[in-house]
């Protein structure tokens, strides 16, 4: 069915209701937002996970915001889209590890914390008077000595991956993992393929320019500044 703009205009004014092809335009343009965001990926390797995001420096700028997120020692989030909208997310989800921790006493499964934050996500497409969350996420971790890898989108869905990227250059990041990522892989090489895979998205980023983090078996959550990328030579500048 073609819908004149007039028609698409009514759907739009109200996020609970569906078009008559099935579509709810709030959550469409929520996904854009994303499109729009930093590229961002996250990959399992060997004995853990990377996380990793591009950012833009400004030497104006004091601070930078962040990308990659310590949510708990077992686990973290990188996310792209609307950066408030993904700090809100982030803050939420360190709610929930800790009241998962209180209440049985173990980590929160990077699982778990990756469905509360679609759940989160799909309760703002259903209730009028909001809008849906403007973020994808990343959320990797280790639970039981196996590394994992989920992400979410701002509809709600969930899915667990070896490999996956979102962002504006989300397309030909993954198509890149698609061909290089295998089974095995050591920590320095997946470093070193989430930062090739980041060019290839954003071809004129630089290692200034990449957020990346480690959830490992053995260190937990390690965040790698930038200059520590630049002195292990893996060849991109």
């Amino acid at each position: 069915m073609q819908m004149t703009n007039q028609q698409q205009q009514q759907y739009d004014r109200g996020i609970t209701t569906f078009s008559p092809d099935g579509r709810l335009f709030q959550v469409e343009y929520a996904k854009e937002a994303v499109k729009k965001g930093a590229t961002a990926l996250g990959l399992v390797y060997d004995d853990g996970v990377v996380l990793a995001a591009t950012r833009t420096n400004s030497r104006l700028k004091v601070r930078n915001p962040e990308k990659v997120f310590k949510v708990d020692d077992h686990v973290g989030v990188v996310n792209s889209g609307l950066v408030a909208d993904g700090r809100k997310l982030v803050d939420e989800s360190r709610d929930e590890a800790q009241r998962y921790l209180a209440t049985y006493d173990e980590n929160i499964p990077a699982s778990v914390l990756a469905k509360f934050v679609a759940d989160r996500c799909q309760h703002f497409t259903q209730y009028g008077g909001v809008r849906p969350y403007g973020i994808s996420t990343i959320t990797g971790g280790i639970k039981d000595g196996e590394p994992r890898v989920y992400q979410t989108d701002p509809s709600g869905t969930l899915n667990q991956w070896n490999a996956v990227a979102i962002g504006k250059g989300g397309n030909e990041t993954t198509e890149y993992l698609e061909d290089n990522w295998e089974e095995g892989l050591s920590e320095e090489e997946a470093i070193e393929m989430a930062l090739k895979a980041l060019k290839e998205g954003e071809e004129e980023i630089e290692t200034e320019n990449v957020e990346i983090a480690t959830v490992d078996l053995e260190e937990q959550y390690q965040r790698i500044e930038p200059e520590e990328l630049e002195d292990r030579d893996l060849g991109v500048e």
